[in-house]
């Protein structure tokens, strides 16, 4: 019989005190317990690592909790970059410092993964307030997950929807370290869920378990974070300029062509995606100052199938044609 998989928690933190002990509870409190708990914080000038090495004081097993702290500080993506390089479980599940986690979290995620494989799960999530009171609200709701996003993970096609846009929300994923020896490192353009949830779904499987398994918490001090857009803001959008935007765009669809576009470990059709995604954003870049002058190569790349292929269809559409550069 196969050793059961050694699960690693990769959490970083920076000035978390407020709701920090929450999680740390919640982490200890697992079903199936985990090996190692890596907590890498982000040069908090709070009682955060304070907390985290009372913490480990009062671990039944010292040596399995670590904290490291940066000076000076990283950044979210590259604090997490470098702690996921650290751990050395079989699955290694990603964690906010201010969420709680079901009691069973741990282990279905562990129960999901192949250690062989390059893989990722990801969960559902209820939000919650600042004071762990229920919103009744789900993070999938709130993202505006639908029914076909989810259907086309589950079977298989996780790169189509995601060379649209992101779903995968960092603090519910659990993923092999199969899988970050294979991403590592991730791109300056990109942000830590992100890059593992594509290279995933482009060097193995992105799964998805529809369980709420986190509460996860909206306090209006997350770093980042799932917020649902109103239309106010919505369509405070279309008056924003176009520029910034469009260069993050081009310079991601850059790196994951770099990475990805002839990786021989990609399968064909997946490296031509790539490619044709850098070719529109590409385009997109390039439009003309000019609304007017704009119309042209808009509709180009709408009768192409490229916005519906490569992004948020009709909305952005109407962003391409209307904001100003």
């Amino acid at each position: 019989m196969a050793e059961p998989a050694r699960v690693s928690v990769a959490l970083c933190t920076h000035n978390g005190a407020r709701y920090l002990a929450d999680q740390l509870h919640s982490i200890a409190q697992q079903s199936r317990p985990v090996d190692e708990l890596l907590v890498s914080d982000d040069d908090s000038t709070d009682t955060t690592v304070d907390l985290v090495e009372d913490f480990a004081e009062r671990s039944a097993d010292r040596a399995n909790v670590s904290v490291t702290v940066n000076r000076p500080a990283l950044g979210v993506t590259k604090n997490f970059e470098s702690v996921l390089a650290r751990a050395t479980g079989d699955v290694v599940l990603l964690s906010d410092q201010d969420d709680v986690w079901d009691p069973d979290k741990a282990r279905v995620l562990a129960a999901r993964l192949d250690p062989a494989r390059a893989q990722l799960v990801f969960t559902d999530a209820t939000i919650v307030d600042g004071a762990g009171v229920s919103a009744d609200e789900t993070l999938f709701g709130n993202l505006r997950v639908s029914e076909a996003e989810l259907a086309a993970v589950e079977s298989g096609r996780a790169a189509e929807t995601l060379l649209r846009r992101n779903i995968v929300t960092g603090a519910t994923a659990g993923m092999t370290r199969r899988l970050i020896e294979l991403a590592l490192p991730i791109p300056e353009s990109w942000v830590h869920d992100e890059w593992l949830a594509v290279s995933a779904a482009f060097l193995g499987d992105v799964l998805v378990d529809r369980r709420a398994l986190t509460s996860y918490r909206l306090h209006g001090a997350n770093e980042i974070g799932a917020t649902r857009l109103g239309a106010r803001a919505a369509l405070g959008r279309l008056t924003e300029s176009r520029s910034g935007r469009n260069a993050r765009l081009l310079e991601r669809a850059r790196a994951l062509a770099e990475r990805y576009g002839d990786h021989p470990a990609v399968r064909p059709d997946l490296r031509e995606a790539v490619r044709a995604k850098l070719a529109h954003e590409e385009v997109r870049s390039a439009y003309p100052a000019s609304r007017l002058r704009r119309v042209r190569p808009v509709l180009a790349q709408l009768r192409s199938g490229s916005y519906a292929r490569f992004g948020l269809g009709a909305q952005d559409v109407l962003r391409d044609l209307v904001q100003p550069v």
